[in-house]
């Protein structure tokens, strides 16, 4: 048994090793733009190029067409596009929204500028919703991705390991992801100052990102026993985060990783502190929709394993008083 167990240890490091590899380092070196959704406004004649050009390279872009400036605008603050070009009678200008992805506003930037200077002209940039001065990177959004899908685990095997069931079980899994919302709120908002939304709104996200996670863990291992943590540990940790396209865009990452990240608590709960922080609410629905259908289900399979438990465990003495009487 012990040359096994070793046997075992042996080969499933190495293979662990090797998905994590797999999960984390491959959608990061193929990061390129694939469909991702930009803007272009202006009269039709005058766009006409710029379409053009953009659809040189192929795949990379959806394009969406607007009458004017202020149509870019509005379609950029409601999450539609990542950025548009305008094209006006000075040239064309550039409208991006850094919040939403710093690593795509500087992806165009770059490619605007290229044909810009291709063709001897100059781009004006306008940033229309800008990351924080606090953080012009993006990158505390981005970093708090692994440690709210850690709590999430944490707390789901602490119920599941404590023997916690039912309502209690609920209880104290919806007490923890409120508490976590609230610290990580006072953390990120009032202390960093790296989130301008709504305080309690931000506060909601992180508890549902939280709940979400650790409701699937908890229910998992209610139904199937304590391999279930292992399982939707697995899921969230390899999957999730590296495939949740928080630190780019989910159009960023290859196909489908990009898709089945937004349906991962990770990449839904980073979506939905985008929209709530800094584009009040825009675009908030389906990620909303996907963390809240995650705890539903988990905290659903969570009672459903503690009912069958219960019964079990209620059918065994009626059985043994049977076999007794009968004997």
């Amino acid at each position: 048994m012990s040359t096994r167990r070793l046997i075992a240890v042996v080969v499933l490091v190495p293979v662990l090793a090797a998905l994590a590899l797999w999960a984390f380092a491959w959608p990061a070196a193929r990061t390129a733009p694939r469909d991702l959704p930009l803007g272009v406004a202006g009269p039709a004649a005058a766009t006409a190029q710029v379409e053009k050009q953009l659809n040189g390279h192929e795949g990379a872009f959806e394009i969406h067409r607007y009458a004017d400036e202020a149509a870019a605008r509005d379609a950029i603050e409601d999450r539609t596009v990542y950025g548009a070009i305008v094209v006006t009678a000075q040239g064309p200008e550039l409208l991006t929204a850094s919040a939403a992805s710093p690593t795509v506003a500087q992806l165009l930037q770059q490619t605007v500028a290229k044909q810009a200077a291709a063709e001897g002209t100059e781009v004006k940039t306008v940033d229309v919703v800008p990351t924080p001065e606090t953080d012009p990177r993006g990158a505390a959004l981005n970093a708090s991705v692994l440690p709210l899908a850690l709590a999430g685990m944490a707390a789901g095997a602490a119920v599941t390991l404590l023997g916690l069931r039912g309502i209690r079980a609920v209880t104290a899994l919806a007490g923890a992801a409120a508490l976590i919302g609230v610290t990580a709120a006072a953390l990120a908002h009032s202390w960093l100052e790296v989130l301008t939304g709504d305080w309690w709104a931000e506060a909601g996200v992180f508890a549902l990102s939280t709940l979400a996670v650790s409701a699937a863990v908890a229910g998992l291992a209610a139904l199937i026993g304590t391999a279930g943590i292992g399982i939707a540990s697995f899921v969230v940790m390899f999957l999730g985060n590296p495939f949740s396209g928080a630190s780019s865009a989910p159009q960023m990452l290859p196909e489908p990783v990009g898709a089945i990240g937004q349906w991962l608590p990770p990449g839904a709960g980073a979506s939905l502190l985008r929209s709530v922080s800094f584009f009040d609410g825009a675009a908030a629905t389906g990620p909303a929709l996907t963390l809240t259908w995650w705890a539903a289900l988990g905290l659903g399979a969570l009672l459903l394993g503690g009912a069958m438990k219960s019964r079990t465990r209620n059918t065994e003495p009626s059985r043994d008083k049977e076999l007794a009487a009968v004997g």
